[in-house]
């Protein structure tokens, strides 16, 4: 059994991680890089496939042969699609065809489902799957209202890593993940803070464009009145990469490199200090809003992304939050085992795929 693995891919904007795994680890890993000028000869993500694709397969084929592994499963990164269950998917026609046409989004996890059923086939496999997509939407119709008729919240999360870490976490702790509620906290270049109740993610902000503390590269939830006066002094494009982009504490202090802040805010930086320090209490702010929305009933709240590497802002974060229940830092993103796990559920028979 411990020959047996799935290839496991991630594609990102300027790379695609790929590993082997068998039910216990990761085997293989490697992280191939794209050269940004290589990219920008094409349109959507999608047309990129080819180009990806060649530069991965024969790493996956030698190291298959090499240690004489045998491949069961195909999974890839769930890129936006339409709002889903959360799960692990079978990839289908229908799937692959609204991820080739980036009919929600340009974005280079489409890349993720479309490589995972070039995989199957090429290793003669009846199925292939994604996790967890980012349009990931259990959310309580309650939560949907924005305050404005024909503006919805949308659900948008790093539900991948979010719900891997909670079930590590409640498997740690002798809890059933299905009954346990926690608050996970998702701090990367993006920010995601979501209540999960019985599992599913039933409340989050959408750390891309619209809600929730500002990120290392993104605005965030902004008073209203000066967002009203930016767009009507700037196009729309170059507005919403502002927000997405180029806001955050790359805006304030002209970096979004989380290690060179730390380093500033360890050295003393007092501009550095003073913007950090806004960063933690927004965060600080956010949890305890999801600990309020689940009325206190809650089982844990985890710290987990890049940015949780940083002792002292975990730290913050828990004096601040701490005594609302029990914490937890997970720091790093666990993608590749998150989507490993979620195909072998389907694989041993643990979990029924989904059909999209």
């Amino acid at each position: 059994m411990e020959k047996e693995v799935v290839v496991v891919v991630n594609p990102g904007s300027t790379s695609t991680k790929f590993a082997l795994f068998n039910r216990e680890n990761s085997v293989y890993e490697e992280t191939v890089r794209h050269p940004q000028e290589a990219l920008e000869k094409f349109g959507l993500v999608s047309e990129q496939f080819d180009f990806r694709y060649g530069m991965i397969k024969d790493a996956v084929d030698k190291a298959v042969a090499e240690k004489g592994l045998k491949v069961v499963g195909s999974v890839g990164r769930g890129g936006p699609v339409k709002p889903l269950e959360g799960g692990t998917y079978r990839i289908n026609k229908s799937l692959i065809d609204d991820l080739k046409s980036c009919k929600y989004a340009n974005h280079a996890s489409n890349l993720g489902g479309m490589i995972a059923e070039k995989m199957a086939t090429d290793f003669d496999l009846k199925e292939s799957y994604i996790v967890d997509p980012v349009t990931t939407d259990n959310m309580w119709d309650k939560a949907r209202i924005s305050g404005l008729p024909g503006i919805e919240r949308a659900c948008r999360v790093h539900a991948l890593n979010i719900k891997a870490v909670a079930r590590h976490i409640a498997e740690q702790n002798g809890k059933d993940f299905y009954k346990a509620n926690y608050v996970v906290a998702h701090l990367g270049g993006g920010i995601s803070i979501a209540a999960l109740e019985g599992g599913k993610i039933v409340d989050v902000n959408d750390g891309l464009l619209g809600m929730g503390p500002f990120s290392p590269e993104r605005a965030g939830a902004l008073p209203l009145r000066g967002v009203m006066k930016l767009c009507y002094t700037k196009p729309e494009d170059e507005v919403k990469k502002l927000f997405a982009k180029n806001s955050g504490l790359k805006a304030y202090l002209g970096t979004n490199d989380f290690r060179e802040i730390e380093k500033r805010v360890l050295e003393g930086d007092q501009e550095a200090i003073k913007v950090f320090e806004a960063f933690e209490y927004q965060i600080a702010k956010e949890i305890g809003s999801y600990c309020a929305a689940m009325k206190g009933k809650v089982d844990g709240i985890i710290i987990t992304g890049g940015c949780a590497y940083f002792k002292q802002f975990a730290e913050n974060l828990k004096e601040y939050t701490g005594w609302m229940a029990p914490f937890f830092v997970y720091p790093g993103e666990n993608e590749l085992d998150a989507l490993a796990e979620g195909a072998f559920r389907v694989i041993d028979g643990q979990e029924v795929p989904k059909e999209y």
